[in-house]
């Protein structure tokens, strides 16, 4: 067995496989696991994406953000045993593969807009591909005239 090739075979073993799909731009929840002493922790750590370098068990992100007035920013190893989860909040839409001109920005200058990102369809369960059009429609409603606010209108005067 080559030198090479037993290394990717140690590295994949190691790698996470409950690691979300997100990008550079994209708002995300680092939980990171924190020993002090004999406890252990979860402390959750929220920024935009500002940074993914790397590949393989040695990929690592760089998350900012601004909290209380002081600007925040950590690089964390995705695959390490210290990073308990990653959750994504928001999708961002930038045009950029690294967004280091957010740092020292604060307000509405290090806003980013939100790209809509297609929810995976869900295929309908076999009663509801079968079930007959009548059942899903409604008895019709009674229409009623929308009340005016306007009371003038409603009442002639009385002179």
């Amino acid at each position: 067995m080559n030198h090479s090739q037993l290394i990717e075979d140690i590295e994949q073993e190691q790698l996470k496989t409950d690691i979300p799909e997100f990008r550079v731009g994209d708002t995300v929840s680092v939980h990171v696991r924190i020993i002090e002493g004999e406890k252990e922790r979860v402390q959750v750590f929220t920024g935009v994406v500002i940074a993914r370098k790397g590949g393989g068990l040695a990929e690592t992100v760089s998350i900012y953000r601004v909290a209380y007035g002081s600007a925040m920013e950590r690089v964390f190893p995705l695959h390490s045993p210290k990073v308990a989860k990653i959750e994504v909040i928001k999708h961002g839409k930038v045009r950029r593969g690294k967004l280091y001109h957010l740092r020292g920005l604060f307000g509405k200058k290090t806003k980013i807009k939100e790209r809509i990102v297609a929810q995976p369809k869900k295929e309908k369960s076999a009663k509801e591909a079968v079930a007959p059009v009548e059942e899903k429609a409604e008895a019709p409603k009674e229409v009623t005239e929308p009340k005016t606010e306007n009371k003038q209108a409603e009442e002639p005067n009385k002179e």
